[in-house]
C-alpha cells in the first residue's frame, strides 16, 4: 500500500450451480492465490457460493442454509489473510430473499451490501426470487452469535488506510440509470466493486467495458468487475467471465474472455483522491453512510501496472497519429481566431532549424491556410548568431522557402557586439550575458519587424522550457502568441515527425526529418569544428525525465518519492540493452534540477503570453497553474534528500 497504491483482485472460480460446499472449497482455493499475489481487495462474481443459474432452487430451504453454512465457513478462513474479500451469496431477511454481497475480513462478516436493481426483462427474472435491497443499513442476525449490517450504504475502510473507501454495487445495479455507485462516490467511495452475473451475447463485452471505463471516470474511482463464468448453468445463457479492472477511465486489466481468468491490478488510491480534490464539481455530500473499519497490515505494493515513460506521448500510433492531428487542430485554430480577431494578416516567426520554430512555423502555415491568407504573408525570420551552425541554418532557410513564407535574413552578431561595447561585456566572456543578449536581441528583431509590418510575433517556446524556466526572460519567453506554451518537448517532436510523414512534399519531409536528427540547443555558443557545442539535455538534463517529472507533479499533485518511485518503473529497462535507461542515481540528480527550477523560474510563467491549451496539463498563470512566483522548494528538495539518505533508491 505504500504510495497509495491498492493491490486488487477480480477473480472467477469453477463452480458448480447448487453446490456450495463445492464452491466455498474452489473460492477459498482463489483467494490463497490471491493471498500469495499480495492482492488486498479481491472481488468474486454475483452469488458464486451458490451459483447464479439455480433459478427457483433460490426457494429452497437446503440451498440457503447451506449457503449461510459455506458463508460462515469462508469468513472465518479469511482470518491471518491480510484482505478484503467481496463474495456473492443469497440472504434471506424478513420472509425476503436478497443477492447481497458479503464482505469479510480477518475472520469476520463485516456487512452484506443487497443488490439495487433487480431485472426481469429478457433473460433474466430476478425478481421471481429476490427483492431490492434497502439503502438503510439494517442488523442481521445469520446465527444467535453473528449479527451485520446489510444495506446499500455501507462504505468499508482499512484503520491502516483511512483514505480508502470501497463500496460494493452488485451487476444490473451499473447498467441502470441512477447507479448505486454514484452515491457511493458523492458519499466518499473511491474504490467500487461490481459482483456481476453477465452472460454473453454477441457484441454485449464492449458496450460491458464502456460501461465499466466511464463509471470509473465519470465517478474519479476504481472500479473492481469481477463476473461469472464457466460452471454456470448454460441452459438459456453463456458466462464468460470477462474480469476488469479500471482506474479514472483507463483500463489496467481485463480478462480473457471464456477462461475464468483472474486479474490483478493496483489501483493508485492517491491519484484518484487528487483528482477529486482538483475538480471542485465533484462535491461529496450524501449523508446516512455507515462506514466500517477493518485492519489491513502497511505493506509495500509491487508494481505490475504500465507506467508509461512518455506519458504525453500516446504509445499505440494509430492513437499517436489521431492526438497529433488533433493538438496541430488546436493550436491553428487558436491563432487562426486571434488573428482573425486582431485583423492581422501578417504573422513574423523566428526560424532558428530547430524542432520548436519548426513546429511554430508549421501550425503558421495551418492557420493562414485555414484563413485563405497567402503564405508570403508569414515573414520567417532567420537571425544568425554566434552559435549558428550551417545545418540549422540551411534548414532554417529550406524549410521557409519549402512552406512558400516569405523569407527574411537578418544577421544579429554586428548588432550584438555593439551591445556588448555600450554595457562593456567582453566578447570572449561566454557567459549569460553573452548568451541572454542574443536571445534579446532576436526578439527586439521580431518585435519591430511586426511594428513595421503590422503582423504578430509568434512564439516558439515549448512547455518542457517554461517549465524548467529554459527561456531568456523579455527574449525568447515573450511573444504576442505562444502556440507551443502547452506543448511538452517529447510531444513537439512527434508532431514534427506525424508532419513529415503526412507531407506529400519529399524536400519538406526531408528538411523536418534532418530537423528532428539534430540536438536540442539554443546555439548561443560558438560552434566546435562546425557542429552544436551547446546541447540542451547535457545542460539541464533528458526531456523525456523532466516531462515525465512534470506530468506526475502538476497532472496528479504527487509528491517527489512517488514520483522518483514511478519513475524508477518506467524507466527500467531500455528495449536495445535490456537495462535500466536510466540509473536511480540519474533520475534522483535530474528530479532534484527540476524541483530547483521549477520553484525558482515561475516568474517567467507568471506572465506568459497566451496561447492554446492543448492537453491536461499547462503552466499559463491564467489557466492551470496558480503558483506564486516566490514559493520555497525546500519541503519537495528535503523529501528527495531523505531517498538519498535512506539508500531507498537502490531498489524499486
Amino acid at each position: 500500500m505504500k504510495d497509495g497504491f491498492i493491490k486488487v483482485a477480480a477473480v472467477t472460480p469453477k463452480i458448480r450451480v447448487a453446490d456450495p460446499a463445492y464452491n466455498r472449497d474452489r473460492i477459498m482455493e482463489k483467494i490463497e492465490q490471491a493471498e500469495e499475489k499480495r492482492a488486498v481487495v479481491v472481488v468474486f462474481p454475483e452469488l458464486c457460493v451458490t451459483g447464479y443459474t439455480c433459478g427457483d432452487l433460490f426457494l429452497t430451504d437446503p440451498l440457503l442454509a447451506e449457503a449461510k453454512k459455506a458463508l460462515i465457513q469462508l469468513a472465518e478462513d479469511t482470518a491471518g489473510k491480510n484482505m478484503l474479500v467481496f463474495v456473492g451469496v443469497p440472504v434471506a431477511y424478513k420472509g425476503r430473499l436478497y443477492n447481497t454481497a458479503a464482505a469479510l475480513a480477518n475472520g469476520r462478516i463485516l456487512g452484506l451490501v443487497p443488490k439495487h436493481c433487480i431485472p426481469s426483462y429478457n433473460e433474466f427474472y430476478e425478481a421471481r426470487h429476490f427483492a431490492e435491497g434497502m439503502q438503510e443499513p439494517v442488523e442481521i442476525a445469520l446465527t444467535e452469535e453473528i449479527r451485520v449490517p446489510m444495506g446499500g450504504r455501507l462504505i468499508f475502510s482499512p484503520d491502516s488506510l483511512p483514505e480508502l473507501k470501497i463500496c460494493a454495487e452488485i451487476c444490473e445495479d451499473i447498467w441502470a440509470p441512477n447507479p448505486p455507485s454514484i452515491s457511493h462516490a458523492l458519499a466518499g467511495a473511491n474504490l467500487i466493486v461490481n459482483l456481476s452475473a453477465s452472460n454473453e451475447i454477441t457484441g454485449k463485452d464492449r458496450y460491458r467495458k464502456s460501461l465499466v471505463e466511464g463509471q470509473s471516470a465519470r465517478l474519479i474511482c476504481g472500479y473492481v468487475y469481477a463476473s461469472a463464468g464457466e460452471g454456470e448453468s448454460t441452459q438459456d445463457v453463456v458466462f464468460s467471465g470477462h474480469n476488469m479492472i479500471a482506474e479514472n477511465g483507463i483500463m489496467l486489466a481485463e480478462a480473457e474472455r471464456f477462461q475464468n481468468q483472474s486479474v490483478y491490478g493496483e489501483i493508485d488510491i492517491q491519484r484518484i483522491n487528487g483528482q477529486r480534490r482538483r475538480m471542485t464539481t465533484f462535491q461529496e455530500g450524501v449523508d446516512c453512510y455507515q462506514e466500517i473499519s477493518f485492519h489491513l497490515k502497511q505493506e509495500d505494493t509491487s508494481l505490475t501496472r504500465f507506467i508509461d515513460p512518455m506519458p504525453f506521448v500516446p504509445e499505440e500510433s494509430g492513437e499517436r497519429q489521431k492526438r497529433c492531428e488533433e493538438i496541430l487542430s488546436i493550436q491553428s485554430m487558436g491563432l487562426k481566431k486571434r488573428l482573425e480577431h486582431t485583423h492581422c494578416s501578417c504573422a513574423v516567426v523566428g526560424i532558428s532549424g530547430g524542432l520548436d520554430s519548426t513546429l511554430a512555423l508549421l501550425v503558421t502555415v495551418r492557420a493562414f491556410d485555414l484563413l485563405g491568407l497567402d503564405r508570403k504573408g508569414i515573414k520567417a525570420v532567420t537571425m544568425p548568431g554566434f552559435g549558428t551552425t550551417d545545418r540549422t541554418y540551411d534548414n532554417a532557410v529550406h524549410l521557409i522557402q519549402c512552406l512558400g513564407a516569405d523569407f527574411l535574413e537578418v544577421d544579429i552578431k554586428e548588432a550584438v557586439r555593439v551591445h556588448f561595447a555600450d554595457i562593456r561585456q567582453q566578447e570572449s566572456v561566454h557567459d549569460v550575458t553573452y548568451e541572454n543578449s542574443q536571445a534579446r536581441e532576436r526578439t527586439q528583431i521580431l518585435m519591430d519587424i511586426a511594428n513595421k509590418e503590422n503582423g504578430m510575433v509568434i512564439g516558439t517556446g515549448d512547455m518542457s522550457e517554461l517549465a524548467l524556466g529554459w527561456a531568456t526572460y523579455n527574449g525568447d519567453h515573450m511573444s504576442m502568441y505562444g502556440v507551443n506554451a502547452s506543448v511538452p518537448k517529447t510531444l513537439v517532436r512527434h508532431l514534427v515527425g506525424y508532419y513529415a510523414d503526412i507531407c506529400e512534399n519529399e524536400e519538406l519531409k526531408g528538411i523536418l526529418q534532418d530537423v528532428l536528427d539534430t540536438p536540442v540547443s539554443p546555439e548561443l555558443l560558438p560552434p566546435e569544428d562546425g557542429r552544436i557545442s551547446q546541447k540542451t539535455e547535457d545542460i539541464v538534463g533528458p526531456y523525456e525525465l523532466h516531462d515525465f517529472f512534470l506530468y506526475h507533479m502538476l497532472r496528479s499533485g504527487f509528491g517527489p518519492e512517488k514520483i522518483f518511485r514511478l519513475a524508477l518503473y518506467a524507466f527500467d529497462s531500455d528495449a536495445e540493452s535490456g537495462r535500466a535507461k536510466y540509473t536511480p542515481e540519474i533520475i534522483l540528480k535530474w528530479l532534484q534540477t527540476f524541483i530547483r527550477r521549477f520553484f525558482s523560474q515561475q516568474f517567467k510563467r507568471s506572465c506568459l503570453p497566451d496561447g492554446p491549451k492543448v492537453g491536461t496539463v499547462a503552466v499559463s498563470p491564467r489557466g492551470d497553474l496558480r503558483m506564486p512566483s516566490d514559493a520555497s522548494a525546500d519541503l519537495w528538495l528535503r523529501r528527495l534528500e531523505k531517498i538519498q539518505s535512506s539508500g531507498e533508491k537502490k531498489s524499486l
